[in-house]
């Protein structure tokens, strides 16, 4: 069976357990599975990217993915009033003095001669920066906080169509893999994935204490929507129309209707990223970052700049993280920063690109569908397995309930297994690089 073919096979296979779960557990549950899968392709192909393409090993996966959601919220929300009068610029103009502060201490470290002196300087204007930036920025956020904090006590956004912050989203995220790649991309490979393992983690620390920005723990809700609501179909005369001669009621119709919207966006976008990516691996730069991740050693000496190559992949999968971070807040509707755990973001993604095939955009796509449906659909089926396998114990029996009660336990267990057999049985994974 040629390459093609194989692929062809696999997706459809996936097409199958999609449509299988429509037919036995209704199309509501096909299409949410297929909507996230969606967004985990994304973010298996941004990964995919650095890992398959570079051998970067990046495991701050959520960190980027948290900028995408913030970007949603800044760019799409509304602004609240009064904040900006109340402390917005004195908040925008202390982080422009903090930003001043470390390009003066990177001048003088670049300029001054080395000696106590140029240590000297550097420590007093950290210190002196440090104090002028509290001093600007504490009263800013406590005027902006003090704004209603029950539904707002943040700046708000743009108000601006939220279709616009998913590029944004992908801006923010390379952004910070642009800062994060200048200072830890010359680290080895074990350190790199600690280094933005622990940036990660002060994104989020961030997005999590700063209420003025997105509210903190708060959440913020009602991020406006791509795609029409709900109620507003129900009450569609025309809507309510069609959904009766396909023989389904207004409620549900206006659902699916939704969810097939979402999916459409979902799909164009995945599209034109895997269209992009096969262009660029197809390229002489796609091989040369192939010859690079292969043999660094032999790639700069014939005159390739490594170190360069490295961030510019580093960002290219960043950003892809963040646009998928944006979509999966827009789909979701609010913005909550504590669910972005290392399990769900991190160890997943991971999972599903080396399920799919390192190397291979196609193998990473089909690894994010195949894993989301297996995270989502894992506990039910094992919770009728539970059920089926513990139907001749008696009721009220300590084992028969501890079975039971452990079914919600099946995901990490499939994972792992899952995880295990392919790198024991087939670790170039599913649709393997050429």
């Amino acid at each position: 069976m040629s390459q093609t073919m194989r692929n062809v096979v696999l997706f459809g296979l996936m097409g199958l357990l999609i449509v299988g779960t429509g037919l036995m557990q209704g199309w509501n549950l096909a299409l949410t599975i297929v909507n996230m899968g969606l967004i985990s392709g994304v973010m298996a192909l941004g990964v995919n990217l650095q890992w398959g393409f570079a051998g970067l090993f990046n495991i701050g996966v959520m960190g980027f993915v948290a900028l995408g959601g913030l970007a949603t919220v800044l760019v799409s929300m509304p602004a609240t009033p009064g904040a900006w009068g109340a402390g917005g610029i004195r908040i925008m103009l202390s982080l422009v003095l903090g930003a001043a502060t470390i390009v003066a201490a990177v001048l003088v470290q670049q300029r001054m001669e080395k000696g106590r002196m140029r240590g000297v300087a550097t420590v007093a204007i950290l210190i002196i920066g440090f104090f002028v930036f509290r001093a600007a920025f504490d009263p800013g956020v406590e005027g902006v906080e003090a704004i209603n904090p029950a539904s707002s006590g943040n700046l708000g956004g743009l108000g601006l169509p939220v279709l616009i912050a998913w590029p944004v989203g992908g801006l923010l995220a390379a952004g910070a893999a642009w800062i994060i790649g200048k200072t830890a991309l010359g680290l080895r490979s074990d350190y790199l994935a600690i280094a933005t393992l622990g940036i990660a983690e002060i994104i989020l620390a961030v997005m999590k204490n700063e209420d003025w920005l997105a509210r903190g723990v708060k959440n913020v809700i009602g991020i406006p929507r791509p795609v029409a609501y709900e109620v507003e179909l129900q009450q569609d005369p025309g809507f309510i129309e069609r959904a009766a001669s396909f023989g389904l009621d207004p409620v549900g119709a206006s659902t699916l209707y939704v969810k097939l919207s979402y999916g459409v966006l979902f799909a164009l976008v995945l599209i034109l990223l895997l269209w992009l990516a096969q262009r660029a691996l197809n390229s002489p730069w796609g091989r040369m970052m192939r010859a690079i991740r292969d043999n660094e050693v032999a790639a700069e000496a014939m005159g390739k700049d490594v170190k360069g190559r490295h961030l510019q992949i580093f960002i290219l999968g960043s950003a892809i993280c963040g646009i998928a971070g944006a979509m999966m807040t827009t789909l979701d509707g609010q913005l909550t920063p504590t669910s972005y755990q290392p399990l769900r973001f991190t160890f997943l993604v991971w999972v599903m690109v080396i399920v799919g095939g390192s190397g291979n955009n196609f193998g990473a796509v089909l690894g994010g569908m195949l894993i989301w449906w297996l995270w989502v659909m894992v506990e039910p089926i094992g919770l009728w397995l539970m059920q089926v396998i513990t139907s001749g114990m008696a009721d009220g029996s300590w084992l028969k309930d501890h079975l039971i009660d452990s079914a919600a336990q099946m995901r990490l267990l499939t994972m792992g297994v899952i995880l295990l057999l392919m790198l024991r049985f087939n670790p170039r994974g599913l649709i393997p690089e050429r």
